[in-house]
């Protein structure tokens, strides 16, 4: 009986297979960019199809049909046709699924006779089109340091990051995710160096993943993360390849996600959000200078409103008696209580900030500086707002922009709203609530299994050198404890040799 069934169904898969071929042919013919014709005038022999859209016509002119119509009369099977082709790229299939597939790449597709089974495919994707000519990074500037970054194609960025690397053990593997978009993935590390494990979670949970289209690298960030319910960003998304080369020196893994400029390293800790790649340029000193005023900033920006609206409702006690009186005659007309003075002037503040990202770069800066200037003149006048307020929202909007990372200075905007709401509710008591939730949710927090708040917690002390301040290269030279890498060591410094200044005496 099981024979049986097994036996109708291998019948009809071969029933299908054999419909399949002629079935992709006719469905591709709908669209007015397919075209499918034969380059022999006499007799139809030979049969290429593809999408014009996709593939480099003039490789097609100049290459391809040149080739083929100078022998087509001695050309016997698929084998003689594609020893005659001068392209590289070719195989000979009759599988439906791989030339459904490849003709939606770029492939195209050549058939002996019209109604054979199988045929020849070569890969003429255009991979220029559609993409930009510039690599310049945009949201991840420096003053100091390389300006490249990665592009939307997959194999211009994986050019890249050859570039930086001079050496076999950068590995990439493929995988292909998006049941729709058949989107290409590369996984990036270093092998002998990288921990197998995260290489292997990665690709599992990959595997895993089940999308119809993949838009773009943070699509994949997102379904692939630790915990989809926080929002403190688990994985780095980067768009400097000097970033990128960083971590997998590290021992991190990359994911590239073909159509997208930012590449995904994981697994990350909170505080590789707060790094620029510029601190790296600088003498340590003075890059762990901006590393604290950069990490400073992040508490200024979270704290500063909160602590204003406990004080004003619950602390007046702590308000220095100098500062007593200009404080209470700036806010004498005001009619609305601290708390909803600060969430009007924080929502300005993201409607300027939304309203200047979405218009052109010229017409946004215009309407940041003088709707800043008017709105906030126009507010403190009409007492709405105070203006030692606005000063403090100001000061804070500004330290948020000192984060390098876009997802995390989105993180901390958002995290300012809850902390206000508990200082309005319980003062001082309610941002300190407020802080415990926020570490407590930290603490349990994982990227790719491993603790997000390392090397504070677990606590590595060895590991703190490159966290709060930039250590010197000679103290730099390992790799974290905590990534568990193969290796340990980045770089072996060679010991310092004396030099001797001007000539030496006789």
């Amino acid at each position: 009986m099981f024979k049986q069934k097994e036996n109708r169904e291998k019948t009809k898969k071969k029933e299908i297979t054999g419909n399949d071929l002629a079935s992709i042919i006719n469905q591709a013919k709908k669209s007015s960019d397919f075209t499918s014709f034969s380059p022999s005038v006499q007799e139809e022999k030979i049969f290429i199809s593809y999408y014009m859209s996709l593939v480099d016509s003039e490789i097609i002119q100049k290459v391809l049909l040149p080739s083929i119509i100078a022998k087509i009369d001695e050309i016997q099977s698929l084998t003689e046709l594609e020893a005659i082709i001068p392209l590289e790229n070719m195989s000979v299939t009759s599988e439906e699924k791989d030339i459904k597939v490849k003709l939606n790449r770029g492939f195209i597709f050549i058939q002996f006779y019209k109604n054979d089974s199988k045929g020849l495919l070569i890969n003429l994707k255009n991979a220029e089109t559609g993409t930009r000519q510039s690599n310049d990074t945009e949201n991840e500037f420096s003053v100091v340091g390389p300006k490249v970054g990665f592009v939307e194609n997959l194999q211009t960025n994986i050019f890249l990051l050859r570039q930086k690397f001079v050496a076999s053990n950068l590995v990439f593997e493929e995988i292909t995710v998006g049941d729709i978009s058949k989107t290409k993935i590369a996984i990036a590390y270093l092998d002998g160096i990288t921990n197998p494990q995260y290489i292997d979670t990665v690709k599992e949970r990959l595997n895993s993943v089940n999308l119809g289209v993949v838009y773009d690298s943070s699509h994949i960030d997102q379904v692939i993360t630790d915990n989809s319910f926080s929002v403190f960003p688990l994985f780095l998304s980067t768009e400097r390849v000097d970033r990128a080369t960083y971590c997998l020196e590290l021992g991190q893994v990359a994911i590239l996600c073909d159509g997208s400029p930012y590449i995904i390293t994981a697994p990350s800790t909170l505080f590789d959000f707060f790094i620029s790649p510029e601190d790296y340029y600088l003498p340590w000193v003075m890059g762990s200078f901006l590393r604290i005023i950069r990490i400073f900033s992040v508490f200024f920006s979270l704290f500063s409103t909160a602590a204003y609206v406990a004080i004003l409702t619950f602390h007046y006690e702590v308000i220095p008696q100098d500062l007593l009186g200009p404080l209470i005659s700036s806010r004498i007309n005001v009619p609305f209580p601290p708390v909803l003075e600060v969430i009007f002037l924080e929502l300005t503040i993201e409607l300027l900030r939304e309203a200047g990202a979405r218009l052109p770069t010229k017409v946004g800066q215009t309407l940041g500086i003088v709707g800043g200037i008017v709105i906030g003149q126009a507010s403190v006048e009409a007492a709405l707002t105070s203006s030692v307020l606005l000063i403090v929202v100001s000061l804070s909007a500004l330290a948020s922009f000192t984060t390098p990372i876009f997802k995390m200075s989105n993180t901390i905007r958002l995290i300012r709203f809850p902390l206000i709401l508990l200082a309005a509710m319980w003062g001082g008591l309610g941002i300190i609530v407020g802080t415990i939730i926020i570490l407590a949710h930290l603490m349990r927090l994982k990227s790719l299994g491993n603790p997000y708040m390392v090397p504070f917690y677990p606590f590595r002390i060895k590991n703190l050198g490159d966290t709060i301040i930039r250590s010197s290269y000679d103290r730099s030279k390992k790799r974290p404890d905590y990534l568990r890498t193969l290796k340990k060591f980045r770089f072996k410094p060679n010991p310092k040799k004396d030099i001797k200044e001007g000539l030496d005496n006789e």
